[in-house]
C-alpha cells in the first residue's frame, strides 16, 4: 500500500494558514476520492478539506484547534492497491501507435504552451480536481468557468468529469487576463500580545471567566492593530433621505414579486458610495508602508454582524459596474450566506472600501474602525423622522423629514480632511438628489 500525503490547500488569496475546528474522518476510517477529510477556519470563513484519494487514514497529525500551515502535510492516507501518489512510472513494454500519437500530439501542445499553474487561481480546487484539469488540458479560465456543485460552490471530481466529457460540443472560454496582485493583508497580532501591558483584572468568586473564540481572538487582534497603524479621523454628516424612504415604501412590494429579493436601505446606500469613490479614487487605495497602492476596481466591503455575535466583511466586487437591482442580489445573497456560514474565502478578500450599517442596532452614528489596509470606513446611521427646517421659495417653514447621519473614518496619514470631509459630503449629495420617480 501506498502512504499519500493529505496537505492544506491554498484557499486564496492573502490566507496562510487556518485553525482546525473538525475532524469529519479518524484514523482507520475510510476516505473516498474528493471527500471531505476535516473542517478548517482561516480568519476570513470556514471550509473543508477533501481528500485527493481514495484510502484509509493511517495518521492525523494535528487535533482540533491547531493551527495548520498552507502546505502542511495534516494526514497521512493509505491508499488501495498500491496505487502510487507520485509521478506514474514508466511502462516497461513497448507503447502501441496510438500510445505514441498521444504522446507526440501532448508534445506538441507542450512546446507551445506554458503548463498550467492553478495555484494562480483565488479560487479553492481539491488536487483531485486540479491532478484531472492538468491530465485532461483544462486551462484555468476553464476550471474557474466550471459551476460546482459541492459545498459552497466546490467544484468537485464529478463536476470536472463532467466537464471533459462535454467540452467538445462548448466553445472555450476566452483566457482570463491577469488580475493585479494585491497587496498581502498584514497579519493580525494576536490578542494576548496586545494586552500584555494592559493593567491587570480583579476577579473575584462571583466571576466568570470565558475564553474569546477563535474568531473574537484574531477580530481583537486586526482592531488593535488598525488603531495602532492608521490615525482615525472621523467626518459626520447629517443626510435628508426622505425621497428615498417614499420611494422604497412605493416599489418594494413589486420588486421583491418581480425579483425574489426583498430591497432595503443597503442598496441604495451601497450605489452612492461607488458612486462617490469614482468621483474621490484617492479614498479607494491602500497603504504599503512608504507607498500608496491605487486600486483600479471599487470592491465595497459590507460588515455584517453573524449570529453569534462576530462580525465578517463580504465583499461586493466591481459595485460601481452594478445597477440597483444587482446591487440589492449582491447584498442580499453575501448577507445570507454570511449568517448561513456558507461564504467562500474569496468572499471576503479584495475589498478596498468599507460600509457599515450601525443604524441597524439603533445607533445613530458611530466612529467605526478601518478595515486595513484600506483607508477609509463608512457607518450608516439609523433613518429618524426629525423636525427640520424646510427652504421653499415662499419661504422657510418647519416639516418632518426622514433623516439619517453618515459617519466617515479614514487614515489621516494618506487623507487629508478636505478629502475625507468632500467623499462623504458626495455621498450625501448622491442620496439628497435621489430621483423619487426612479424605476426599479
Amino acid at each position: 500500500m501506498a502512504k499519500f500525503e493529505l496537505k492544506l490547500p491554498k484557499m486564496g488569496e492573502s490566507v496562510a494558514e487556518a485553525t482546525i475546528t473538525n475532524w469529519l474522518k479518524n484514523v482507520g476510517d475510510h476516505i473516498d476520492a474528493d471527500e471531505a477529510v476535516l473542517e478548517i477556519a482561516t480568519d476570513k470563513v470556514d471550509s473543508e478539506v477533501p481528500s485527493e484519494v481514495s484510502g484509509v487514514i493511517s495518521e492525523i497529525l494535528f487535533q482540533v484547534d491547531d493551527v495548520v500551515q498552507v502546505g502542511q502535510t495534516i494526514a497521512y492516507i493509505e491508499t488501495e492497491g498500491g496505487v502510487a501518489v507520485d509521478a506514474p512510472k514508466e511502462e516497461t513494454s513497448a507503447p502501441s501507435v496510438q500510445a505514441v500519437e498521444k504522446t507526440v500530439e501532448a508534445a506538441k501542445e507542450t512546446a507551445t504552451a506554458a503548463p498550467v499553474d492553478f495555484s494562480d487561481s483565488d479560487k479553492f480546487f481539491s488536487p483531485l480536481v486540479k491532478n484531472i484539469a492538468k491530465e485532461e488540458g483544462v486551462s484555468l479560465a476553464e476550471l474557474e468557468s466550471i459551476n460546482g456543485t459541492g459545498k459552497d460552490g466546490r467544484v468537485t471530481k464529478n463536476d470536472i468529469l463532467d466537464y471533459v466529457k462535454n467540452r467538445g460540443s462548448k466553445p472555450a472560454p476566452a483566457p482570463a487576463q491577469p488580475a493585479p496582485a494585491a497587496a498581502p493583508s498584514p497579519v493580525p497580532p494576536t490578542a494576548q500580545a496586545q494586552v500584555a501591558k494592559a493593567a491587570p483584572v480583579s476577579v473575584n468568586g462571583q466571576d466568570e471567566i470565558v475564553e474569546m473564540d477563535r474568531m473574537r481572538k484574531l477580530i481583537s487582534g486586526y482592531m488593535v492593530q488598525s488603531v495602532q497603524t492608521s490615525a482615525h479621523v472621523q467626518s459626520f454628516i447629517e443626510v435628508d433621505v426622505t425621497n428615498i424612504v417614499k420611494w422604497r415604501d412605493k416599489v418594494k412590494n413589486a420588486f421583491e414579486k418581480r425579483e425574489g429579493e426583498k430591497l432595503t436601505f443597503t442598496p441604495i446606500f451601497m450605489e452612492a458610495v461607488a458612486k462617490a469613490l469614482k468621483d474621490f479614487p484617492l479614498m479607494n487605495i491602500s497603504v504599503d508602508g512608504e507607498y500608496i497602492i491605487k486600486k483600479k476596481n471599487i470592491n465595497l466591503g459590507m460588515a455584517a454582524a453573524l449570529p453569534n455575535g462576530n462580525l465578517i466583511v463580504p465583499v461586493i466586487k466591481n459595485a460601481d459596474q452594478l445597477n440597483l437591482v444587482g446591487m440589492a442580489k449582491a447584498v442580499n445573497d453575501l448577507g445570507n450566506r454570511a449568517k448561513a456560514g456558507k461564504l467562500k474565502p474569496d468572499d471576503t478578500q479584495g475589498g478596498t472600501y468599507t460600509v457599515t450599517n450601525v443604524g441597524t442596532f439603533g445607533s445613530v452614528f458611530g466612529t467605526p474602525i478601518i478595515n486595513q489596509p484600506q483607508v477609509g470606513i463608512l457607518a450608516l446611521g439609523a433613518i429618524r423622522k426629525v423636525p427640520a427646517v424646510i427652504e421653499t421659495p415662499e419661504g422657510d417653514f418647519i416639516g418632518i423629514r426622514q433623516k439619517m447621519f453618515l459617519s466617515h473614518s479614514y487614515d489621516h496619514r494618506v487623507v487629508d480632511g478636505a478629502l475625507g470631509g468632500s467623499f462623504v459630503k458626495r455621498v450625501a449629495e448622491y442620496l439628497e438628489a435621489f430621483d423619487p420617480n426612479r424605476d426599479i
